[in-house]
């Protein structure tokens, strides 16, 4: 079983009651009315997918709900860090 930490609870939980949103630290649009269909494609759709060290959102639905941030390694799936929502790439 996959053990993934919360920062916010502190505590090292079963995948179960994790919900992935995305990788982390997209920049949102500052005047989205300004974006044209392709940019709102490209902002929308089109993310890295990196073979390695990856920068993900992940939920604890299960837990505290709120939202926090992941280090994870896509080839072992191993989570080097977790840490809150807001602060700085690890």
């Amino acid at each position: 079983m996959l053990l993934i930490h919360c920062p916010y609870c502190d505590e090292a939980r079963p995948e179960v009651e994790f919900a992935y949103g995305g990788e982390a630290h997209i920049a949102r649009p500052v005047d989205p009315s300004t974006y044209s269909d392709e940019q709102w494609e490209e902002f929308l759709y089109i993310r890295s997918n990196p073979r390695g060290r990856h920068h993900e959102r992940w939920r604890h639905t299960h837990g505290c709900g709120r939202f926090f941030n992941a280090v994870r390694d896509t080839v072992s799936d191993v989570f080097e860090t977790t840490y809150k929502a807001g602060e700085a790439r690890k």
